[in-house]
């Protein structure tokens, strides 16, 4: 390894650990990385070809990545505020913004308006690792925050589109906006046609082979096959990705692929920015850091005042509408991706230097924003502002999600406990990843999706909480997984009581071991039945046959011998 490698990564770490003990997002860690170690500072890493492939991929997997959690079930579900709260905050900010910049520039009225929608979105990523970071996904300030950034990614499918359209070259409005609208139309019909009849029997082929690389590589391909059937079209890749996205959110194996990408798509994202840092002419921009600087106020007030002016009219509380307006009040990765797809590919739809100085006033807005939140949370601490207002409760309708139960496999004994909790409408959730279990369950009613229990990413994707899942049931006929399970769990889930399902008693002890509370041996349990009916029907009264058998029960099977064959 070089010591320019290891100089970079010590960098990366020290700007990562810097960060987040200020309690910033760790993408600005990657950014002020790409800037320290560009050109225009340390010097160490010079662009190339390689870098700017890095920076795509980064891109590409962001779009994906987004395209995953776009899906008709929860749309509908969300529509009201999606629609609602999402259109009126994109419309309000840009409607704002269309007077200034036609005042301030010479701009067509097209690219006016493209610019104008293009700052009125957030950035999803740094907006969602926030209200994570400071447990608020689950309020109802985080899932209005979400629901306006849903739609944002929604809006980005037409505006992507219109990147063709910027050559430089006179524009007929009404055909453009025609073309845009059967594009965008067009796309999604495409996305639900592949995914019903060549995407859903591809993974369900893939599932079965149970093996994590065929799984990861089916993933990589649609990507990468939607990037290239979009790029030939003349659209920009990162829809491709986005569309990618779309096709598997909408599949039993979503949650599964979230889990399995998102390392991948971590560290993609953190290579853009630092790609993203590379690439900042700090010489131009110092030259006009005032106007830079100018812009970022402008530019956050605006979003600001927007944001606030319309939670109000929609009954959102002062302190919850002031904290939301804050949270999204930066631009985000797609105006960055808008502007460096036209620095990259030529198009002259504003001139290049304006394009340097609206990516450095997004980035910048991007830093701001956590800075703007100590500041307000220091101002709340301190008795300053919002006195006597209550806290952000927690959304029902997200709590209510929280199951009682996980089921972890579903065969014929996870299904007959899925029943038995039915039937006392007690809450649960199972995992299952024999894919032809988890479709007929889902046909049948039962609450099953597709994913490795042995993650748990995909319990807590499935709903489990802590304190609030009281148990976890592994039903898994696999010894060897139920194993690995119960130490995952027990880990994972020490105040969740496992119950277990074992073969034998060798079995039950070694689960009872890993951490498990309660183990069921089948062999065990099926000769208890068989030799209580025997008995009885020799004449052995019940209640003599249940003391029996809850003697040989007590402390989880102790009472009964080792068997002469273990095996």
């Amino acid at each position: 390894m070089s010591i320019t490698v290891l100089i970079f990564l010590a960098i990366t770490f020290a700007a990562v650990v810097f960060i987040r003990l200020s309690k910033m997002g760790t993408l600005l860690a990657f950014l002020l990385t790409g800037i320290l170690v560009g050109q225009h500072v340390f010097g160490f890493v010079e662009m190339s070809e390689s870098w700017n492939l890095l920076g795509e991929l980064g891109i590409i997997f962001l779009w994906f990545t987004i395209g995953l959690q776009i899906n008709l079930n929860r749309l509908w579900q969300m529509r009201k505020t999606i629609f609602g709260f999402g259109a009126a905050q994109v419309l309000m900010v840009a409607v704002m913004m269309f007077p200034i910049l036609s005042g301030l520039t010479d701009w067509s009225v097209f690219g006016t308006c493209i610019i104008a929608l293009m700052l009125a979105m957030s950035s999803t990523s740094e907006d969602l690792q926030i209200l994570i970071d400071r447990n608020q996904l689950q309020t109802n300030t985080g899932r209005q925050a979400f629901s306006i950034l849903l739609f944002q990614d929604l809006l980005s499918i037409p505006l992507l589109a219109t990147l063709p359209t910027f050559s430089g070259k006179a524009i007929n409005l009404g055909a453009t906006a025609i073309d845009i609208a059967v594009m965008s139309v067009g796309l999604v019909i495409a996305v639900f046609i592949v995914s019903k009849f060549i995407v859903n029997p591809l993974m369900k082929l893939v599932s079965k082979l149970k093996s994590k690389e065929a799984f990861m590589l089916a993933i990589v391909l649609n990507i990468a096959g939607w990037t290239y059937v979009l790029s030939l079209t003349g659209l920009t890749p990162a829809l491709g990705a986005f569309l990618a996205g779309m096709l598997l959110s909408d599949t039993i194996y979503n949650q599964q692929i979230k889990i399995s990408t998102e390392p991948f798509a971590a560290v993609f994202l953190g290579l853009f920015f630092i790609v993203l840092g590379m690439q900042l002419n700090l010489p131009f921009l110092g030259e006009h850091w005032l106007f830079i600087l100018c812009g970022v106020l402008a530019l956050t007030f605006i979003k600001f005042m927007a944001l606030y002016m319309v939670a109000r009219v929609r009954h959102v509380e002062p302190k919850d509408a002031t904290l939301l307006s804050l949270i999204l009040a930066q631009g985000g990765e797609f105006g960055l991706l808008i502007l460096q797809t036209m620095k990259t590919n030529n198009m002259n739809a504003i001139p290049s230097e304006h394009v340097e100085i609206l990516m450095a006033i997004i980035i910048a807005s991007i830093i701001l924003t956590p800075i703007l939140l100590v500041i307000h949370d220091l101002l709340v601490k301190r008795g300053i502002i919002f006195v006597n207002h209550a806290d952000s409760k927690l959304s029902k309708s997200i709590t209510e999600e929280a199951p009682k139960v996980v089921i972890c496999g579903f065969g014929r004994m996870g299904q007959i406990i899925a029943q038995l909790l039915t039937s006392e409408n007690i809450s649960y959730v199972a995992t299952d990843l024999n894919v032809d279990n988890v479709v007929i369950a889902r046909d049948n009613g039962y609450n099953v999706i597709y994913g490795d229990a042995t993650n748990p990413e995909i319990l807590i994707s499935a709903g489990f909480k802590q304190r609030k899942t009281k148990c976890i049931v592994v039903a898994l006929d696999n010894i060897a997984i139920s194993h690995r399970l119960v130490e995952t769990l027990k880990e994972f889930a020490p105040h969740t009581k496992i119950v277990a399902r074992a073969h034998n008693l060798k079995d039950t002890r070694e689960l009872l071991k890993l951490g498990a509370n309660f183990v069921t041996p089948e062999i065990i349990e099926s000769s208890f039945l068989l030799g209580a009916n025997v008995l009885e029907k020799l004449g052995v009264s019940k209640a003599r046959i249940g003391s029996m058998l809850n003697n040989l029960r007590e402390n989880n099977y102790t009472n009964i011998p080792q068997p002469l064959d273990t095996k």
